[in-house]
């Protein structure tokens, strides 16, 4: 296993609520990651009025409208940044776009809780896949 020194992260619903600013909290955590060697990119399938103040606010890379799962964000971060995928880690709420896109293409990932409950509509319906998803999952272990 490669030690990761680079990470991608997701924006809403991973770092703050859907459409908030960055919070001190989050903005003091990418300045800690950057203090111990870490570089960061934030890949969003939002547009860049969403993204470019966020990536401001927390000093990080960042990539607009990614299409999330499609590789082709993912790739962008990575030549960007000038890295390679096996020093990668992606941290994202949702399977369907963040942690499955990052698969594809070899990337490590993490999925973690989504900071709120309340969504778009379109993610509610995906979130029910996934806790079939994470059920059979569970089950394995």
């Amino acid at each position: 296993l490669v030690e990761q020194k680079f990470f991608f992260f997701d924006i809403d619903n991973t770092l703050t609520e859907h459409g908030a600013p960055a919070t001190a909290s989050v903005i003091h955590f990418f300045e800690n990651l950057r203090t111990i060697g870490f570089t960061t990119c934030l890949v969003s399938n939002n547009k860049a009025p969403r993204i470019l103040p966020f990536a401001k606010e927390v000093n990080s890379y960042y990539v607009c409208d990614a299409k999330k799962p499609r590789k082709r964000g993912y790739l962008a971060g990575i030549e960007k940044m000038g890295i390679k995928k096996k020093e990668t880690l992606m941290v994202g709420d949702q399977i369907f776009t963040d942690i499955w896109g990052a698969r594809r293409l070899g990337i490590y990932s993490i999925l973690v809780q989504p900071i709120n409950k309340k969504e778009e509509i379109q993610i509610v319906f995906k979130r029910k896949l996934e806790a079939i998803v994470l059920f059979f999952y569970h089950m394995r272990k």
